[in-house]
């Protein structure tokens, strides 16, 4: 045999070995894709629960009160006495002046609009004014709501109108959220691998994960209705005991 045939036959022979090496190659990262597309495909999302129960640091309290009469003078000189009464009243439950805000006094001449659409109202003039408390002393302010019945009895006609009640905030939701959210995924983590355990899998890494809103309830709410339990205020801003909940919802690969 020439030196020129056992080039070529040389030439042949490594093109066959190329070919099947490039065989091999494909056949492999065609496994790999399969494998990775079957992977993509086994997920579990779960759901993971964090609550804490907390107490309000905020209480916000306005206090509306009016008077009606036919002499304006005369009027004036009663609704600066009921503006009085009533922060002597608030002095003698622990309310601080700095923690008072007063707000403008609202005159209404009802004789310049149409009353009721006929006639005349019963008075002419309507003075009101409404003081503010705004406090983070709760219980003294849950304390002197209770006792507001003293100023019914001297005579002061208190108008809160609906949206303007005693409320109760939680500012401090910044300060627990990393906790909470770590508590959630752990719980989720949890369920995930019992799902995991029940389906001969197991858990492989988070796939996606959404952190969840966090929602601020009325105390023991079973869940968020959204449901207000008076006109204009919600029943987390009438409790003094709140219950923060976070519900994140997290999905997994599973593993054979």
């Amino acid at each position: 045999m020439n030196s020129q045939d056992q080039m070529n036959r040389n030439g042949n022979a490594l093109f066959g070995v190329l070919i099947a090496l490039g065989l091999i190659l494909g056949g492999w990262v065609l496994g790999s894709q399969i494998k990775a597309t079957r992977l993509s495909d086994r997920y579990v999302t779960v759901k993971g629960l964090a609550e804490r129960n907390v107490k309000s640091d905020l209480a916000i309290w306005p206090i509306g009160y009016k008077e009606a009469g036919d002499d304006l003078s005369t009027l004036y000189s009663k609704s600066e006495s009921d503006k009085n009464a009533i922060l002597q009243f608030l002095r003698q439950q622990g309310i601080q002046s700095s923690e008072i805000e007063l707000g403008v006094v609202h005159v209404v001449d009802t004789q310049a609009n149409e009353y009721g659409g006929t006639g005349r109202a019963p008075k002419r003039y309507i003075v009101q004014q409404e003081i503010t408390v705004r406090t983070s002393r709760v219980d003294q302010v849950a304390a002197a709501a209770q006792k507001t019945v003293q100023l019914l009895q001297a005579g002061i006609v208190l108008n809160n109108n609906p949206g303007r009640e005693l409320i109760y905030k939680f500012t401090g939701l910044n300060a627990i959220k990393p906790d909470m959210i770590t508590e959630a995924t752990r719980n989720a983590r949890s369920a995930a691998d019992r799902f995991a355990s029940d389906s001969g899998s197991k858990v492989g890494a988070i796939r996606q994960a959404n952190q969840g809103i966090f929602s601020i309830l009325a105390a023991n709410s079973g869940s968020d209705t959204g449901e207000p339990s008076e006109p204009g205020i919600d029943s987390a801003d009438s409790s003094l005991l709140k219950t923060v909940r976070v519900v994140s919802s997290v999905e997994y690969y599973l593993n054979k």
